[in-house]
């Protein structure tokens, strides 16, 4: 969760005193109505009773099923946090999930939020160099990075940033909810993302931008031996490299195919650990 900021402080601070609950099972709250976008919200604290959910306008459930009392101070509570959260537009994520423009200043959508003022924004700002995802995308359910790769999830958004040798990718997840992620470097650079389907295969979610750019269209009448299209090879580049070359082990198929490669590597889309580890695996068939 970012840093409160003393405008935020001093807000869950009243907000614990009049509905008397702690400062911290507020704080918690509070983080739980942002992931719902204001609107919903999952959380787990003592205070509450447990695990529980709660929707504006409808349902509210607590561990503490039949305690209607501590049920109605929940849904009250939640209730003031989701007006807080509707007055800090930084908090809201819309449809487009844009950075939105008021009164001639433009507010970025980041952790906290920077805003031409902000000076009763709930949170600090965040270094700008901490969303290296682009200013479209805030408040990741997850985020990590290893080996010089780095992720981050977005649940709400459907939204899975990646960023590897440079390069940042943001792909579509879909109906995908990510719960975890691993990274493997034998036999070749690979990163595994799992949902509850499994196995989340990266070159099949669509991707949204490179670097910030639309993905440039397939070419048409794409085969396996015709060069890759710039999106289907940047939709591969995270996956197992998985290059075809023809059955008959034809030396010159077998050159070609090294020949692209060595251009996937020149241009980043490929490590150096990939282009060898292929290349050997290429020539072993001559």
């Amino acid at each position: 969760m970012a840093q409160l900021s003393p405008a935020g402080i001093h807000a869950v601070q009243d907000i614990a005193q009049r509905h008397s609950f702690s400062f911290d099972a507020v704080q918690t709250m509070l983080t739980s109505v942002i992931n719902g976008n204001g609107s919903m919200a999952q959380f787990s604290h003592y205070e509450f009773g447990g695990s529980g959910q709660w929707m504006q306008g409808g349902m509210t459930m607590i561990g503490d099923m039949f305690n209607n009392n501590l049920k109605g101070r929940v849904d009250n509570l939640c209730a003031e946090l989701s007006r807080l959260i509707s007055n800090q537009p930084d908090l809201i994520r819309t449809g487009s999930f844009q950075s939105q423009t008021q009164n001639g200043n433009t507010s970025y959508n980041n952790f906290g939020g920077v805003s031409g003022d902000n000076t009763n924004s709930l949170f600090v700002a965040a270094p700008a160099q901490a969303n290296w995802w682009g200013p479209d995308l805030k408040w990741p359910n997850s985020s990590g990075g290893q080996n010089g790769m780095r992720y981050a999830w977005f649940s709400q958004a459907h939204r899975l940033a990646i960023e590897s040798n440079g390069q940042v990718i943001i792909y579509d997840t879909l109906d995908h909810n990510i719960g975890g992620v691993s990274q493997q470097q034998s036999g070749g650079y690979s990163v595994t993302f799992s949902s509850q389907y499994g196995y989340v295969d990266l070159s099949r979610l669509p991707v949204i931008s490179i670097n910030g750019q639309p993905p440039l269209p397939p070419a048409p009448n794409f085969t396996p031996n015709d060069t890759p299209s710039h999106s289907h090879t940047i939709q591969n580049a995270y996956a197992p490299v998985n290059h075809a070359v023809s059955s008959s082990g034809d030396h010159h198929d077998i050159f070609a195919s090294i020949e692209k490669l060595a251009a996937l590597q020149s241009r980043g889309i490929l490590s150096e650990q990939e282009y060898a580890s292929k290349k050997a695996e290429l020539l072993s068939r001559l």
